[in-house]
């Protein structure tokens, strides 16, 4: 545990790339097998479940540090994780013992089925035995608030030099579904059992942003376009005559989406398509709302299905003939790809239309469109462009619609976490109803430093009431609040929820009086909901 410990402390405490991949490397080459294997699941987000509660957590560590309740909780807040602040008020431990990673995170899951009492005594039992940094460990793994600068990528590339193993065939054997307790690091890593395993998707190409005039890419001519749908992005395997549907969460959710079982019979075996899982009716998209009540669904009910129907808009081809292609041009893999739908002819796999254009001028009027056929912009992706791993800056681009913003008026404040602790940055805004202010969305993301830093001043002088952690402000500062979507939402006051909501800007040019009327919300989902009364 201490060697896993003083790792996590390297990675965490420095923003260089090359040094976590260093580090990681060096503890990949020494330490125990059971632990390399913890670890890489860890770092690649997969850590155990949870089997004790916070709130448990923190009378434990109160008690165990004799600190009444109330001053442990104001502690929490300003140190801002719970981990590091029940590390740091506990009493030093009685006797320090060494353990792996893999016994502390046995034990912890052993607890999943215990009671209280013998949960307070495996918990207390580590905190008297770890030091400092072993507890904050612990504390980080029993809380499932396990999160730290590390990437797959990273991880990958720290195994492919500690192993001499190609990145790209790293990142193919730690994709899809495994588990430190199925098989042993060799295996995953060194063996032949992950490339014997049919199922498994290929890391996803990732597009970055396009913030820039689409001229600053060169020639059109260099560049294919199509719309970018809004849906969830997946893989549709097709291998030894079985058939695998992928997130790019690398969920395998084959059963949640029955409608692609004919892709079975119609798609050759050796056979990825890469695409959007999107709901569909009457050959037009449905927002994405309507797939979301599918999405956290073990079991469709025949309703769903015939509710929201899905199809799988296919725009790249990554496996053909049980080849991959993934090194080929773009432009042959999709020749390939539309020889593939066409032959299927299937009606829940399309394939992504292309969008012809000459010139830039003339491409951007088409994006502007894209909301009339249900999509969110464009995709811009180089002809010749081989099918890379993760993010890839200059390749692939998705040049999405300006997002939709409403101004809104601050109403709660709470303090944020890690370093953001001693700092109000977490949000409640309103818009109005009549002369009632409602509130209707959450955001912490979207000012600078320098800004938050004045709202925060701003929020002290002006706290009306504290509800525990929350303060309650004077109605005075209007943000523009930028969101991707907007649904119905019976948990709301509001009677709405925004998707992806973020603050654009800090309007200090308006009043309160002029941030918008909830109306102004609804008429985005349509005349329907005025109709409703919501």
């Amino acid at each position: 545990m201490r060697a896993f410990a003083e790792l996590f402390l390297q990675v965490d405490q420095t923003n260089k790339t090359n040094d976590k991949i260093d580090a990681l490397a060096a503890f990949l080459t020494s330490a125990q097998h059971e632990d390399k294997l913890w670890a890489v699941a860890l770092f690649c987000g997969r850590r155990p479940r949870r089997t004790v509660s916070t709130t448990l957590l923190r009378q434990w560590a109160a008690e165990a540090a004799g600190l009444p309740l109330w001053l442990f909780e104001d502690s929490y807040h300003i140190v801002g994780d719970l981990a590091e602040t029940i590390a740091l008020v506990l009493p030093p431990a009685k006797t320090l013992q060494e353990h792996s990673l893999r016994y502390w995170i046995d034990r912890m899951r052993s607890l999943e089925h215990a009671d209280d009492l013998e949960r307070k005594a495996t918990v207390l039992e580590a905190w008297q035995s770890l030091d400092y940094s072993g507890r904050f460990i612990f504390n980080k793994l029993i809380t499932g608030n396990w999160r730290v600068g590390i990437s797959t990528k990273m991880v990958a590339k720290a195994i492919a030099k500690a192993y001499a193993i190609d990145q790209n065939v790293v990142l193919h054997r730690l994709s899809g579904q495994w588990s430190p307790d199925d098989l042993s690091f060799d295996q995953l890593i060194l063996g032949q059992q992950a490339s014997d395993d049919y199922s498994k998707p290929y890391p996803f190409c990732l597009a970055y942003p396009l913030e820039e005039a689409p001229c600053s890419l060169g020639a059109p001519t260099d560049w294919y376009a199509e719309y970018k749908w809004d849906g969830i992005r997946g893989q549709i395997i097709r291998r030894a005559g079985e058939l695998y549907v992928w997130s790019r969460g690398e969920e395998l959710v084959t059963e949640k989406y029955p409608e692609y079982e004919v892709l079975r019979t119609v798609l050759p075996d050796g056979t990825v398509l890469d695409g959007e899982i999107i709901a569909w009716r009457n050959e037009a998209p449905l927002p994405f709302a309507a797939l979301q009540t599918r999405i956290g669904r073990k079991n469709v009910s025949k309703k769903q299905l015939q509710d929201t129907p899905v199809i799988f808009i296919a725009y790249d081809l990554l496996e053909y003939q049980g080849r991959d292609i993934r090194h080929l041009p773009f432009h042959q893999r999709r020749h390939w790809l539309e020889q593939l739908v066409a032959v299927a002819q299937a009606p829940c796999l399309l394939l992504s239309p292309r969008v012809p254009f000459l010139h830039w001028e003339a491409l951007e009027a088409l994006r502007l469109d894209a909301k009339a056929i249900g999509a969110e912009g464009l995709m811009l992706k180089k002809i010749d462009s081989t099918y890379k791993t993760g993010r890839k800056r200059g390749d692939w681009w998705k040049w999405k619609l300006p997002p939709l913003s409403v101004d809104a008026v601050l109403i709660y404040a709470q303090q944020g976490h890690g370093r953001r602790a001693n700092l109000f940055t977490d949000f409640t805004f309103a818009v109005w109803r009549g002369e009632e202010l409602v509130p209707f969305t959450k955001s912490y993301s979207g000012l600078t430093d320098e800004e938050f830093r004045e709202v925060d001043a701003w929020i002290r002088r002006n706290t009306l009431e504290r509800f525990g952690p929350v303060r309650a402000v004077r109605p005075e500062l209007v943000f523009e609040i930028a969101f991707e979507g907007i649904q119905k939402s019976t948990r709301h006051k509001s009677g709405i929820a925004l998707r992806f909501p973020r603050m654009l800007r800090w309007r200090k040019d308006k009043k309160a009086t002029e941030a918008n009327h909830l109306k102004d919300l609804l008429r985005l989902l349509g005349d329907e909901c005025l109709e409703a009364g919501l």
